[in-house]
């Protein structure tokens, strides 16, 4: 028991000082010093107020722990009690986030959303005000990213394994994570008490508070936040991984067998587990579901993720590349959606999230956890990789090593059928380990199209000059370019792209009929294309460095992303 207090208590502080918690962080940090709004201009309002500075950055940070640990626990079993649907939690704190927020900038609004708490003030009208409602909102409507702690809290919830040992877990992760969001709290406190602009204008920091909230509300409509946490490199990840190594270290997985998780070499590891339970399949004729005939003689690789957390949004990529790629080779890729939390038991909310991460390989929507407990999962990303009879060949959890898993996804094809022809490799690094040393993806279609110095760009045909100049990882282009949600193609005769890039290696997945020129340094490269979508490595170099790469693309190609090594 003790060890399972540590794990979660070091689970927890990890998750408080992760890149998930950065969107909360400026809410936090002013919400910790700001006075509350309805506490009265009299003595006995100015006692309130006096004690309402010192607990606030406690209640804020208590309110959040304890909503995000209860509804982890028992949001689903809640939901199902009530009859209500999945997203309502998430929903209902959004709303109640917008107005909290006008509540801090309109003092009336506060006194009317504080009653309810009316009760629970002692004789001397001290106890909890708006900082523990806004914790309490907070926890409902931003869910930390879960790692191996909270995603064992998540599914022992869902379903319905609630013990002594996943209590303990929930209340060690949550005081883990108070203890990091409490630091941050009270150095916003501290400001607010040392710096006397602070003193004089609080009215003017509730209402950036307040101002806050309703951008943090707004932000988690259009998935914000996801997109910030994407876009950083995960530094607590080693810490993670260690936290779950404990976690996990005696049991082990059912489906991996004698499979060593992330080798780069094949095993053989007894039967795939069945896909069992789905309850819809995406990305199929008619969304019915896969059968035996439709995956037999096909190599297959099984994708266990959640569409809200960061690390499958970061893995999803190399899994799609994969499936476009090998698909017509005899590659069978299957999505498993298992959710972490409520909300992504709907299979309209998994269908979007799905949608927006690119994916259109079959997906089996997992909402009743019987295809993760049948794999005996633990991981939220988690790839099983099967061979073309149905042996389990490799298992892998977590970020990083495409490239060993397109290697063996290779080996296999090229197993099940001696005379198949496959493209050329397109992953090229092992992800998560090099991601701060290297330019991100960089998708030139208008749906996930980034760093665009002289975007947006919008689907249809735009006229494009080169920018002058490029920040790192910019990517610039010119000429005239048909624009489609997945690539660009060059109209009416060559286009040009310029790319400031990072790391050893740059990659251009393209597809079409026509010539590539590219100049490195000065120095002029040609590569012929035909055919599907396919990588031709542009640069390769035996240690990592930067530069800016021009590229002229002929009519006839398409364009669809840069890969970094």
């Amino acid at each position: 028991m003790l060890s399972l207090i540590l794990i979660g208590l070091l689970g927890g502080a990890v998750t408080g000082i992760s890149p998930c918690i950065l969107p909360v962080l400026p809410v936090i940090l002013v919400a910790g010093g700001a006075v509350g709004a309805g506490d009265g201009d009299d003595a006995q309002g100015a006692a309130r107020r006096s004690r309402g500075e010192r607990a606030r950055p406690f209640l804020v940070v208590g309110g959040l722990v304890l909503s995000f640990t209860v509804f982890t626990l028992l949001g689903s079993t809640l939901l199902n009690l009530l009859h209500l649907p999945d997203g309502v939690i998430r929903w209902a704190g959004v709303v109640l986030l917008v107005l909290i927020g006008i509540g801090m900038i309109v003092p009336r609004v506060m006194g009317l959303l504080e009653r309810p708490f009316a009760r629970l003030r002692g004789p001397d009208g001290a106890g909890p005000s708006n900082g523990f409602l806004l914790g309490l909102v907070l926890g409902a409507a931003y869910v930390p990213c879960a790692g191996p702690v909270l995603a064992a809290v998540a599914v022992a919830g869902a379903t319905g394994r609630i013990g002594t040992d996943t209590v303990v877990l929930a209340v060690s992760f949550g005081v883990g994570t108070a203890i990091p969001l409490l630091a941050f709290a009270l150095a916003g406190r501290g400001v607010t008490e040392r710096v006397a602009a602070f003193r004089r204008h609080q009215r003017g920091v509730r209402v950036t508070a307040g101002a806050l909230l309703v951008a943090l509300a707004v932000g988690i409509v259009l998935d914000a936040p996801a997109a910030l946490q994407r876009a950083l490199p995960d530094y607590t990840a080693s810490v993670q991984a260690r936290t779950d190594a404990l976690l996990h270290r005696d049991s082990a997985s059912t489906a991996a067998g004698s499979c060593e998780p992330g080798a780069d070499h094949l095993a053989s590891c007894g039967p795939l587990p069945a896909i069992t339970g789905a309850t819809a399949w995406l990305n199929t004729p008619g969304e019915r579901a896969l059968t035996d005939a439709d995956r037999a003689g096909k190599v297959t690789l099984i994708d266990f993720y959640a569409y809200s957390c960061i690390n499958c949004q970061r893995s999803v990529p190399a899994v799609e590349r994969l499936w476009e790629t090998y698909k017509d080779a005899g590659l069978q890729v299957i999505g498993v959606h298992s959710p972490e939390y409520a909300f992504e038991r709907d299979t309209d909310n998994v269908r979007a999230g799905s949608e927006r991460l690119g994916i259109t390989y079959p997906v089996a929507v997992d909402s009743r956890l019987e295809t993760w407990t049948a794999f005996d999962n633990h991981y939220w990303p988690a790839h099983y990789l099967a061979d073309a009879s149905g042996t389990l060949r490799q298992v892998a959890y977590g970020e990083g090593g495409e490239e060993a898993l397109e290697k063996l996804v290779r080996c296999l094809l090229v197993q099940a059928d001696p005379d198949v022809t496959l493209p050329a490799p397109v992953l090229t690094d092992d992800g998560a380990s090099v991601a701060a040393d290297r330019t991100p993806e960089t998708y030139l279609g208008a749906d996930r199209a980034e760093r665009i110095a002289n975007g947006p760009l919008t689907t249809g045909v735009q006229d494009l000059t080169l920018p002058d100049s490029l920040e790192p990882d910019e990517v610039g282009l010119g000429g005239t370019w048909e624009v489609t949600g997945e690539s660009i193609s060059p109209k009416g005769g060559p286009g040009t792209v310029r790319l400031a890039w990072r790391g050893k290696q740059v990659n251009l997945v393209v597809s079409g009929t026509g010539a590539l020129t590219w100049t490195v340094d000065g120095v002029e490269h040609r590569e012929e294309v035909s055919g599907t979508p396919n990588g031709v490595r542009l640069i390769d170099r035996p240690e990592a460095g930067s530069g800016t790469l021009e590229l002229r693309a002929d009519e006839g190609l398409s364009l669809y992303s840069f890969t970094f090594g």
